[in-house]
């Protein structure tokens, strides 16, 4: 109303004041309703959790990331055939769980039966969020270590067991202690082998973490043609945009 309402005797025009639902007066009688009962609302039942209920969510998700991580350093299965309570092996996972809590009175108050139904962390859906959440951090912790140095790829592509074409990426570069390192970044997905192909995931992959084609001072692949061809090949569509990208021969010698 922007002139005034005069018209009180009339009820059908509360009604077009009132308007539907969705209406400019429901939703702010709505939002009044709201600030004026925020200790009732959804958020707040969210965060009425004890201290102790935090702590214990805490115990819980620390002790399956140790799981996970020492399964992930040595390449081992997460899921067994049988998983429920009366198998005798019921995966790598939950039975590295259960002998992790073995003498540690603070992890067994908090897993398993005793970990609330919906909140037990070790669904496989948890586990590969998990997974991914340590990877990322993983990746965060090379780029830091890399900082605006150069740094070398070396590439190979090859088909997973589902025949779909995976490229991986490795990085090799000089750390601030003077070392040289060559850390995994990342696989991915490719629709061909083309040189094309390769070279624009390449670049898609370094675009996505922070890094640059013009940093490149060194390339290493394998010997087919699609990667090292003298005239199509992925080294030289790589070297005729960064002329020091090196072939990994002269790896070391750009390096100083």
């Amino acid at each position: 109303i922007g002139e005034g309402f005069r018209t009180w005797n009339k009820l059908k025009a509360f009604d077009d004041h009132v308007g539907e639902h969705n209406s400019y007066h429901n939703r702010a009688k709505n939002s009044s309703d709201l600030l004026l009962k925020q200790a009732r609302g959804i958020e707040a039942a969210l965060f009425r959790q004890s201290d102790q209920a935090k702590r214990d969510y805490r115990i819980r998700l620390v002790a399956s990331l140790d799981c996970i991580r020492w399964l992930v350093v040595n390449g081992l299965s997460f899921r067994g055939h049988d998983e429920s309570a009366t198998s005798s092996n019921r995966g790598n996972f939950l039975q590295l769980l259960d002998f992790h809590a073995l003498g540690r009175e603070d992890v067994q108050r908090v897993i398993g039966r005793n970990a609330p139904k919906n909140l037990q962390l070790t669904s496989p859906k948890i586990q590969r969020d998990l997974i991914h959440a340590m990877a990322c951090e993983t990746t965060k912790k090379i780029i830091v270590d890399i900082g605006n140095n150069v740094f070398c790829i070396l590439v190979d592509e090859t088909r997973d067991i589902s025949m779909k074409e995976q490229m991986a990426i490795v990085l090799r570069y000089v750390n601030s202690d003077g070392c040289v390192m060559e850390r995994f970044l990342c696989t991915s997905h490719v629709r061909n082998t083309k040189a094309l192909t390769l070279k624009k995931e390449i670049e898609a992959m370094l675009l996505k973490h922070g890094l640059s084609m013009s940093m490149i001072r060194g390339q290493g692949y394998d010997g087919a043609s699609n990667m090292k061809g003298e005239i199509n090949g992925l080294k030289t569509l790589i070297l005729a945009q960064n002329s020091s990208a090196y072939t990994f021969n002269a790896l070391l010698i750009n390096f100083n």
